[in-house]
């Protein structure tokens, strides 16, 4: 089968779907229901034998399925290379990364200096809170990181986009 990365995860996520619904199934399956009169006589009311193995079959192959397509995915992140040398898994860390460096970055954006006027019984002052960074410098570095990230996405979704053989 030819394919590529974004096809396989579109395809982990529909298989992780039938899985989940597989799981719910059997739960649902995993008893029988009858009667039992005072006499002995056993009357069956829902009996989910046939549907709980099947299912039961097709929840153990659909768990083995999603485990070998993920495994072609974590194989191909860590050959796939983007033109900087970093491999996708690699990449994918990093921008993690940096999207939570970004969070701060964010925060500090959004600081400004405060000047507060506190009155004692006899005394009267002001509290000044200055931030100490270049808000102009950090935004530099902000809008950098961002373009970082953006590129770095654009690359992996390139790389996640070559075709190559499977045998699923």
């Amino acid at each position: 089968m030819k394919t590529n990365l974004s096809n396989l995860m579109n395809i982990v996520v529909e298989e992780e779907r039938k899985f989940s619904a597989y799981g719910y199934e059997l739960k649902e399956y995993a008893y029988n229901t009858s009667t039992q009169e005072l006499d002995g006589t056993v009357n069956v009311i829902e009996d989910f034998k046939q549907d709980f193995t099947k299912d039961f079959e097709e929840y153990k192959k659909t768990q083995e399925k999603i485990t070998k397509i993920k495994s072609i995915i974590y194989e191909k992140n860590n050959t796939f290379k983007l033109p900087d040398g970093r491999t996708i898994q690699e990449a994918l860390v990093d921008n993690t990364n940096l999207r939570k460096m970004k969070g701060i970055y964010n925060y500090l954006l959004s600081q400004k200096s405060v000047k507060k006027r506190v009155t004692e019984v006899n005394n009267s002052y002001f509290e000044c809170k200055t931030i100490n960074f270049d808000i102009n410098e950090l935004r530099k570095e902000y809008e950098a990181l961002e373009k970082r990230i953006q590129d770095t996405d654009f690359e992996i979704s390139k790389l996640n986009s070559i075709e190559f053989e499977i045998d699923l």
